[in-house]
C-alpha cells in the first residue's frame, strides 16, 4: 500500500538534515528552543541571569556584575551560571544585545529619503542609551553583530541609506563608522567629567585653566599655529549648547558620507 508523504513536512526534514547545527553560543544569544522541554521548567533560564547581570551594571557599573555577584543576587553557585551563558566571554556578548534594549530603540528613521537626518537620530538614539547604560562603552568589541537587538540596529541604519547609491560595502562602513564615533565620543566626554568632578571643576572652568595655562608656555616661534590657538579666546567662552561638541563631530563625519554618496551618484551616472 502507497503511503503518501507531506511534501512540506518532507522539505522540513530535508533542510534539517542539511542545514548546520547552529553553535550553542547563537542559540542563547537568540533564545532559540533547544534540548527537551519534558518534565519540571529549570529555575533559572538565559533571559533571568543576563537580565540579572544588565540590572547589576545599571545600579553598579560593569564591576558590579560578575560572575560571582550575578550567582548571590540568584542565590546560586558561580559554576551553576555556565549552564546558560557558557562563558563569561559569552555574558559580554549577551549583556550587550540585551543592554541596548528592545528594537523600537533603532526604529531612528528619517523621511524616505533623507538619509542625513536618519543617520543623525539613529545616532542620537545610541548616544541616548549610552548615557543611560554608560557601562555599555565598557564592554569589549568582541565581533560584528550577531544578536537580535544588534541586527535591529543594524537593519535601522542600513534601511537610512536605502535610497542612496552606495553598494553594501560602503553601507557598512558608514554605519559601523557612525556608531564607532558616537561611542568613542561618549567615553571622551565621559572621561573628561570625571576629570572635572575629580578638580571640582566644571568643564568650562577646565577648559579656561587650560587656554590660561598653555598660553604661557607656548612659544610661537616653536609652535607657531598653537600660540596662535591658545592667544585666541576659544576656551574662554562656553559654548551657547551642552552638546555642540557631539554635533561638530557627528556632522563632520556626515559629511565625509554625504562626500561618498556622491561619488556613488556620478559614477552610476
Amino acid at each position: 500500500m502507497l503511503k503518501f508523504v507531506d511534501p512540506v513536512t518532507c522539505e522540513e526534514a530535508v533542510r534539517t538534515m542539511v542545514a548546520p547545527k547552529l553553535p550553542d553560543q547563537l542559540v542563547r544569544l537568540w533564545r532559540l528552543p533547544s534540548g527537551t522541554r519534558l518534565g519540571r521548567p529549570a529555575e533559572l533560564d538565559v533571559d533571568r541571569v543576563v537580565g540579572m547581570a544588565v540590572a547589576l551594571a545599571d545600579q553598579h557599573g560593569l564591576p558590579g556584575a560578575t560572575l560571582p555577584k550575578i550567582a548571590a543576587a540568584l542565590h546560586v553557585t558561580p559554576m551553576s551560571l555556565y549552564r546558560y551563558i557558557g562563558s563569561k566571554d559569552e555574558l559580554i556578548v549577551l549583556m550587550s544585545d540585551l543592554g541596548f534594549g528592545p528594537a523600537e530603540y533603532a526604529e531612528q528613521t528619517g523621511p524616505q529619503g533623507d538619509w542625513r537626518t536618519g543617520l543623525r537620530r539613529w545616532a542620537s538614539a545610541q548616544r541616548a542609551i549610552f548615557q543611560r547604560r554608560p557601562w555599555l562603552t565598557q564592554l569589549p568589541t568582541t565581533g560584528p553583530p550577531r544578536g537580535p537587538n544588534a541586527i535591529a540596529w543594524m537593519d535601522a541604519g542600513l534601511r537610512n541609506l536605502r535610497d542612496t547609491d552606495l553598494d553594501w560595502a560602503a553601507k557598512i562602513g558608514v554605519i559601523t563608522v557612525v556608531s564607532g564615533y558616537v561611542r568613542q565620543a561618549f567615553s571622551l566626554a565621559s572621561e573628561l567629567e570625571q576629570g572635572s568632578r575629580a578638580a571640582g571643576l566644571d568643564q568650562t572652568q577646565v577648559e579656561q585653566n587650560y587656554g590660561r595655562d598653555l598660553v604661557r608656555l607656548v612659544d610661537p616661534d616653536r609652535f607657531p599655529d598653537a600660540a596662535q590657538l591658545f592667544a585666541s579666546n576659544v576656551f574662554e567662552v562656553a559654548p551657547e549648547e551642552p552638546d555642540a561638541d557631539f554635533t561638530f563631530g557627528l556632522e563632520l563625519v556626515l559629511d565625509g558620507v554625504a562626500a561618498s554618496i556622491r561619488r556613488a551618484n556620478s559614477s552610476r551616472s
